[in-house]
């Protein structure tokens, strides 16, 4: 399959996308080919990868877990051999904790899912940069992570989720400030999403439940934010264009809120 350029914003640009099987992560592979960027992606879902690969037959496709070292850095090896280096590193990771609050938690799951929520909203954001950061050094690229509306507003999570996004938040202004000149870092922080397959924490008994799955969540998402819009993948995805292009070469530290104005609301 060959992908038309529409403004060539990432033209010959080598990007590897952690978590690109659905949802924003998706969505970002497609904006980002758009734009004329050479992709590749890491991705723990096995038949994720299967569909990526049979649609996208020019993506450099990888299958494992974005919370071990061993994956990133597999992902980051044959990123530089198939496409002759990395500019731009892209995280979209995340589970989520369908709104617990620690008075729902019982203490002897507390452990567990700690852990487990913030392997993967977490520390894959930290596997994701350490294994990438010889190869962007050497191109002077670029690092977003994702951040969310949670990072900024309480009751967009349970505990457990608004903390670990309040991290993603912090890391980007520390990796920031430590990888400046050679290397920028920016966060996109979006707010709710329609069609993704963001999922629950097994700890809690809800890796099968989808955050898509709630009744009415369109109308439930455009009734929240002051711009009455339930923004999808896709709407998010241009957000990473223009952080991972040249447009946005003096902006490190920073992030971008599509949430449709919630942090306007009164």
């Amino acid at each position: 399959m060959t992908t038309q350029v529409a403004n060539g914003w990432l033209q010959n640009r080598r990007a590897l996308i952690v978590g690109a099987g659905s949802g924003i992560g998706r969505a970002v592979v497609d904006a980002f080919m758009s734009e004329g960027a050479k992709v590749a992606i890491l991705e723990r879902d096995i038949q994720k990868c299967e569909s990526i690969s049979q649609q996208l037959s020019e993506v450099v496709v990888v299958n494992g877990d974005a919370t071990t070292r061993e994956a990133n850095e597999m992902a980051v090896d044959e990123t530089v051999r198939q496409l002759g280096g990395l500019d731009i590193m892209v995280n979209c990771v995340g589970i989520f904790d369908f709104y617990k609050g620690l008075c729902d938690l019982e203490p002897g799951v507390i452990d567990e899912a700690f852990d487990e929520i913030y392997a993967v909203n977490v520390k894959s954001h930290l596997h994701a940069v350490k294994a990438a950061l010889p190869a962007l050094k050497r191109s002077k690229g670029s690092v977003i992570l994702t951040e969310s509306t949670s990072a900024y507003f309480p009751g967009r999570g349970g505990v457990l989720y608004v903390s670990s996004k309040f991290a993603v938040r912090g890391l980007v202004v520390a990796l920031a400030n430590e990888l400046a000149p050679d290397i920028r870092v920016n966060g996109v922080a979006p707010g709710g999403t329609l069609n993704t397959d963001l999922r629950g924490l097994t700890t809690l008994g809800l890796g099968s439940r989808r955050l898509n799955d709630t009744p009415d969540r369109e109308a439930e998402l455009a009734g929240r934010v002051p711009l009455q819009v339930a923004l999808s993948g896709h709407d998010h995805a241009w957000s990473y264009v223009f952080l991972a292009s040249e447009r946005s070469r003096g902006i490190t530290g920073g992030v971008l809120h599509p949430d449709g104005g919630i942090g306007i609301k009164s």
